[in-house]
């Protein structure tokens, strides 16, 4: 046996060594057999005869079947001869076909990659370019021996093979977005092919489409050296990708070939920061802005200076009577005033003061005198409001939230889902082992390649096992009635009707081996180059990341990288965190199983939720198993709403805890304490106790209200309105408490009557704080941001609920405490009363002193008031500077809770993921996709336009950093028109049979599908007819793609086309991708880019005749209606906050008389405290967002508590001077703003740095604390510097009125009537008569009557 195989060799190289290289000859011809060294070929591996002779001349049917398949080498009817046989021209047709199918969009590369391949196997002077190197015997079926050729080399010139090479290394596939070629050159890819490599691959018979080994020697131009005798390499001409064809092919597009794009201008560079003289504009601006103000402040202080220098000089002179100035040169003695002085203002503000006073007054009386009945009409009116509550909805999906439901990202959303199925549900795992070692893996094939320790067999088995227990979760589902699994929601794109588990998209590595543990674990010998080697697993997967289209990988275990659900699988979904393409050496491991997202009114929307939790189970189980080799993070489609309502629900307590604590400081706080005798009846627990229950009781009324109405709730709303309510509910308790604790009952004076005057002093102010909210929240309901505009509804009427209650059942709970104290009765123990009794005095407290005698006279000394000006006109100035530089957005991370998974996972996403996610452009109704004009305007093939819909896309990837595309649109347009082309066989008909006449697929044999859908077109662009259109569209969207018809819709565009009854395209839709996006900024400039692109498409698109005006393609992102908000956040913020602040300075001035220097000064300072807030937002690293502007709407609210109640104080006071009247506003009222906002906000919110959210912890405790800070700051240290500067002069109608009054008093004395006359609207520690000229002792009123009381007195407005 021996003997004979020596002899079959030695005999082979002697024929071999005989073959001559001559022109005229053949090396072989006709077929003989299939290849027997090939195991499971993807195509039959029909190999030729060894047949040395002459080339045949072609006549008759063998002549038009050549001219058809190799038109190149036709010389005429009768002078052609060729090497082939009819056989192998059918034979070589097939196998054109294959590339044909993805190569013809491109004619020129199409035709040159024919050309090769028929001068190899058709050339008549076949003998002088190839050189059989391997041939063997094979015996046909009819028992026939014959010599097959299966191993030649092949010569090119490499003029001939690089030129080849460049007109299709940049030929599309539109489905996916790639390169032809990455299917074409094996493990090499796209990046990394080489014309040499290309060819290697086309000769390697281990790749399953190779009949036989073909060796290409590509031979530089005039080299000869080492060549046989006799061979010429071949050097025929490479078409240039931007050349016609012979055959009337037209140039390749600008997708396909880069030397066929126009000259287009690079795209302009986004705006560069605002600069002025070469450095920051703002801060610019910003200096500019603080010279100013410091130099205007200055010029007043010199005027001023001037000015009281001058009256210093008159008075020298006797020009003037001698009259005490202050620091602002106002007079501080009070001269007579005429009553033609007095004008039209004044008198308005006195009727404001008085009617207010008298109104509330008479009110205060009426509670207080029926407070049991007052607090059972307030409850039942709470109850029946409260009782809407029942039908609350509380709105959690943030789309609802945050996206405005007829803004545009939400009707684009609201299109793309009702004429597809929305963005498919993704639940993810990525996998890494960080402990794992590297290590360099020797490939037979391949070389030495770096393998990281993820990828190794142990942890991919793992990850299969992982992967398969996921794949087979079954569960009870009540809303089917039957046991679910993953089949029933699963996203099937190749056979969505049927569906089995084999059939769900599931996108891991281990799908490199289609799920399947013996094709791990297998492994081969294998010979390559006379180096025998065992091929196993990682030989497979090197190929494959580098080569997932293919159905055949090239070593000798033959396996497919097709997943088991038919689709391929790409690199950037397996695996991540890896450069270069240096797929082998990546960082991580990525399991993904995609859902079918359905409308959460349909059924299957339950079952999903039901699968991901389940899913997320055997997750979280798996974690913590520590037989677990991993490190991963993990998500479902349901984590991000889940941890949202988790984190809400365990801050519940931190937010109970606040409350508490702010309910204790209150009860602490406004108890009087004049004896530890009398400590148990002193304390107001029970007063403090009802004030949080009016506040939650307008809460409630609030949300009842709404709820009846239909005007859904959200958390947002329960975390920030109960807040705002109590804050300014507080407040009004401070002021109305503390004002009755500082009052002394008159004599005579009962009980009732005390609380109504004291309410008709302290009631203006709190109704002008509570109307400026309660206003400022209707109109903060304008924002289109649902958010924001329930949260202003609900705050607002929570706000206007907060003042009626307080007015109504307050007063009455006063008036029942105030009885309870007057009986000396304990609180809690009503039956116990002590001997003690309650002094007739007023009680200052512990502030109201403190502030007096040191906080005041410090803070308005001549000196101080200077430094206050120039430091808040620096904070303001800096802030402006820090506005403009506050971050927009919000990033999803911050919305998880602190050690929640979902953090792990997007540290993970990130990190690890290689490409962004898809985005759609979408046509609506309107352009006609049917016409040759239409496609023309759309695909991005030869013969379409260079600025049609795909090439602009593609232009747009050309600068994926200023366009954020990363990937080519994909384009049924293109793959229909390529798979109509009849150089492929993805569309025949039936030509026998019952079928006849109808769509055939690749599937089917030749013999029953001669005909092909369309001709071969005479121009060589291929474009069907309106009829064929509308014929073949359906068949190709229903076509399975496999490797006979790659082109095949299904899965890729059956759900991209919309048609409606009569055949017209109503929608459809290209899908991109993004660049990988980490923040929100880069989502929202991704967005806006995709806008202008797409508005671009539009303007291009509507020139097409027959095209509607009113047509439009957008672009469709699943996170588009999250982050559109932050394209127009800055102005809706402007724009509400100005609304907001509008009523502050409207209210303002009509409840003060029209003051319109208050109300200006007011509205200053709240303007001031907001800028500011941005300002420090900036320094503390909170971002502006939607969140973010709620809060900013409440702080003007909280503002207003800080600076309308001592504007009030001080536009009412009579003091002599700015500096006097301000020095009392700030001791009266300051106090009880400290005691009633600032301290009442601060533990609450200080409780807060506790909790778990980041939301809570950021916009929620460092937002809130920020404001109360800063209106606490410009409330009590700026705006009383302020108006002692700049706050409007004393009514002069006020002291025409003190004038009288004092006038009849001292009429009165003189005759022995010594009466005391009290003002109603004010209380006194002491009333006496002063019948010094010194008018410091002459005061206002907000009432009628008019009083002169001590410089001792007690706090009042």
């Amino acid at each position: 046996m021996v003997h004979v195989t020596s002899l079959v060799v030695f005999l082979t190289c002697m024929v071999l060594s005989e073959a001559q290289h001559e022109p005229g000859y053949c090396a072989f011809y006709e077929e003989c057999g299939t290849n027997p060294l090939i195991d499971k070929p993807l195509i039959p591996a029909i190999v030729p005869c060894l047949n040395y002779s002459r080339a045949r001349l072609v006549t008759g049917s063998h002549y038009t079947q050549l001219k058809k398949v190799c038109p190149i080498l036709d010389r005429g009817k009768k002078n052609t001869y060729a090497c082939c046989s009819t056989q192998q021209l059918t034979s070589l047709d097939k196998s054109l076909a294959l590339s044909k199918a993805v190569l013809n969009r491109c004619p020129s590369c199409a035709e040159n990659f024919a050309h090769l391949h028929c001068i190899n196997t058709c050339s008549p002077n076949q003998s002088q370019t190839v050189k059989i190197t391997k041939v063997m015997n094979l015996t046909d079926d009819s028992n026939v021996t014959r010599e097959v050729v299966v191993g030649y080399q092949a010569f090119l010139s490499d003029t001939f093979a690089d030129g080849s090479f460049q007109s299709c290394k940049n030929v599309r596939i539109p489905a996916t977005g790639g390169f032809a070629i990455s299917t074409m050159c094996g493990r090499y890819g796209a990046k990394l092919c080489t014309a040499q490599r290309w060819y290697d691959f086309q000769g390697d018979s281990s790749n399953g489409l190779a009949p036989l080994d073909i060796n290409f020697r590509l031979i530089k131009e005039g080299y000869t050296e080492g060549l046989p005798e006799g061979v010429i390499p071949y050097n025929g001409r490479a078409l240039k990708c931007n050349e016609t064809t012979p055959s009337g092919g037209q140039v390749c597009s600008c997708l396909d070939c880069q030397e066929s794009c126009p000259s287009i201008p690079p795209p302009p560079l986004p705006p560069g920061p605002f600069r002025l003289l070469g450095t920051d504009g703002f801060l610019v601006i910003s200096i500019i802005l603080l010279c100013l103000l410091i130099f205007a402040f200055l010029l007043y202080l010199f005027v001023s200076c001037w000015v009281m220098s001058k009256k210093r000089d008159d008075e020298k002179k006797g020009k003037r009577k001698a009259n005490g100035k202050d620091q602002n040169s106002n007079e501080v003695t009070q001269r007579l005033i005429d009553p033609s002085e007095v004008t039209c203002a004044d008198r308005n503000s006195l009727a404001a003061q008085a009617f207010l006073s008298s109104w509330f007054r008479h009110w205060g009386i009426l509670m207080a005198t029926y407070p049991l009945t007052v607090l059972l009409l307030s409850a039942a009116v709470v109850a029946v409001f409260a009782a809407g509550l029942k039908s609350i909805e509380l709105t959690t999906d943030p789309v609802e939230l945050w996206s405005a439901p007829d803004s545009r990202a939400r009707q684009e959303k609201k299109f793309h889902d009702t004429y597809f199925d929305p963005f498919f549900r993704t639940n993810q795992l990525i996998l890494t082992a960080p402990n794992r070692k590297g290590y360099i893996y020797d490939s037979l094939l391949f070389g030495p390649q770096n393998f990281s320790g993820i990828i190794s067999k142990d942890l991919i088995i793992q990850l299969l096992e992982l992967q398969t227990q996921i794949q087979n979760i079954e569960f009870w589902s009540e809303d089917l009635n039957r046991t679910a699994s993953l089949k029933d929601v699963c996203f099937a794109p190749l056979n969505p009707n049927n569906v089995s588990l084999t059939d769900c998209a599931t996108n891991s590595l281990p799908q490199y081996f289609q799920n399947s543990l013996d094709n791990i674990n297998a492994k081969v010998n294998m010979t390559e180059l006379g180096v025998t080697k065992e091929v196993d697993w990682r030989d497979h997967l090197i190929y494959c990341l580098n080569s997932p289209l293919s159905f055949k990988d090239i070593t000798d275990l033959g396996m497919s990288c097709m997943a088991d659900y038919g689709a391929p699988v790409f690199s950037f979904l397996a695996v991540g965190g890896y450069t270069n393409d240096d797929f082998t050496n990546a960082e991580a491991l990525i399991l993904t199983f995609s859902l079918n997202n359905y409308a959460r009114t349909n059924t299957k929307f339950k079952v999903a939720m039901q699968w991901e939790t389940e899913f997320l189970k055997i997750v979280q189980k798996y974690q913590k198993n520590p037989a677990n080799n991993f490190t991963f993070a993990y998500m479902a489609e349901r984590s991000l709403e889940d941890e949202i309502n988790r984190t809400t629900s365990e801050d519940i307590p931190i937010f109970m805890i606040s409350y508490a604590v702010i309910f204790l400081y209150i009860s602490v706080a406004l108890g009087e304490y004049t004896s530890w005798k009398r400590i148990l009846v002193d304390s107001k627990f029970l007063v403090g106790l009802g004030g949080i229950l009016v506040v939650g009781c307008s809460v409630l009324t609030s949300m009842g209200f709404y709820s009846w109405i239909g005007i859904p709730s959200s958390l947002v709303i329960l975390q920030v309105v109960p807040f705002l309510v109590l804050a300014v509910g507080a407040d009004n308790i401070f002021i109305f408490v503390l004002e009755y604790q500082r009052d002394a009952r008159r004599p005579e004076e009962k009980r009732e009557e005390q609380i109504g005057r004291v309410l008709g002093n302290v009631a203006p102010s709190m109704l002008l704080c509570s109307l400026s909210e309660s206003i400022c929240f209707f109109l903060g309901a304008l924002s289109t941001m649902p958010a924001v505009k329930t949260f202003a509804l609900y705050a607002a009427l929570a706000v206007l609920m907060d003042f009626i209650l307080q007015m109504t059942a307050f007063v009455a709970l006063l008036s029942l405490d105030a009885r309870r104290q007057d009986n000396n009765r304990c609180e809690l123990l009503c039956c116990v009363t002590v001997s003690t009794q309650r002094p007739n005095k007023p009680n200052e407290g512990f502030l109201l002193p403190l502030m007096r005698k040191y906080y005041a006279p410090v803070l308005l000394s001549r000196y101080s008031r200077i430094l206050v000006m120039l430091v808040f006109i620096f904070m303001l100035c800096g802030s402006v500077f820090l506005m403009f530089n506050v971050t927009v957005g919000l990033d999803q991370e911050l919305a998880m809770p602190k050690g929640s998974y979902m953090l792990d996972y997007f540290q993970f996403l990130y990190k690890y993921f290689e490409v962004g996610v898809p985005v759609y452009f979408v046509t609506k109704r309107g352009f006609n996709f049917t016409t040759v004009e239409g496609m023309n305007s759309v695909c991005s093939s030869a013969g379409c336009d260079e600025f049609s819909l795909t090439q602009k896309i593609q232009y747009a990837t050309n600068d994926p950093d200023l366009s954020y595309l990363a990937i080519p649109a994909n384009s049924w347009v293109d793959d229909f028109i390529d798979w109509l082309n009849p150089g492929s066989k993805c569309c025949r008909m039936y030509t026998t049979g019952q079928n006849t006449g109808s769509f055939c697929p690749a599937t089917e044999t030749d013999n029953r599908c001669r005909r092909r859908c369309m001709p071969i077109p005479l121009n060589g662009v291929l474009r069907p007819s309106v009829e064929k259109f509308n014929r073949f569209l359906p068949d190709f969207l229903g076509n399975r793609p496999d490797l006979q018809c790659p082109k095949g819709g299904l899965g890729a565009y059956d759900k991209a086309v919309v048609r409606d009854a009569s055949g017209e395209i109503i929608a459809s839709r290209f899908m991109a991708y993004h660049t990988p996006l980490t923040n929100s900024q880069e989502f929202t400039a991704a967005l806006l880019k995709s806008r202008e692109l797409a508005y671009n498409i539009t303007m291009g698109m509507r020139k097409v005749n027959g095209t509607s005006p009113d047509f439009e393609v957008f672009p469709y992102t699943v996170t588009n209606v999250f982050y559109e908000q932050y394209l127009t956040i800055v102005p809706e913020g402007l724009f509400n906050i100005s609304l907001c602040l509008l009523p502050t300075f409207v209210v303002c001035c009509l409840l003060l008389g029209l003051d319109l220097r208050s109300g200006l000064l007011n509205l200053a300072t709240i303007i001031m405290i907001v800028v500011d807030t941005v300002g420090v937002m900036t320094l503390w690293s909170i971002d502006y967002n939607a969140v973010a502007l709620i809060n900013l709407v409440t702080a003007v609210g909280i503002s207003v508590e800080f600076v309308s109640h001592m504007t009030r104080s001080f536009a009412l006071s009579t003091k002599p001077s700015h500096v006097e009247r301000a020095m009392e506003a700030t001791a009266n009222m300051g106090s009880a703003v400290v005691a009633g906002v600032a301290m009442t906000n601060l533990p609450g919110i200080l409780v807060l740095a506790f909790a778990k959210a980041q939301l809570i912890q950021i916009f929620f405790f460092r937002l809130n604390l920020i404001i109360t800070l800063l209106g606490l700051a410009h409330g009590l240290i700026f705006l009383p510097v302020l108006l002692s500067y700049f706050g409007p002069d004393v009514n002069k109608a006020v002291l025409l009125q003190l004038q009288q009054e004092k006038a009849k008093v001292s009429q009165e004395l003189e005759t022995g009537s010594h009466m005391r006359h009290v003002y109603d609207n004010l209380s006194y520690e002491d009333i006496e008569i002063k019948p010094e000229p010194d008018s410091n002792a002459v005061t206002a009123a907000s009432g009628p009557s008019t009083i002169i009381e001590k410089e001792e007195r007690s706090d009042r407005f």
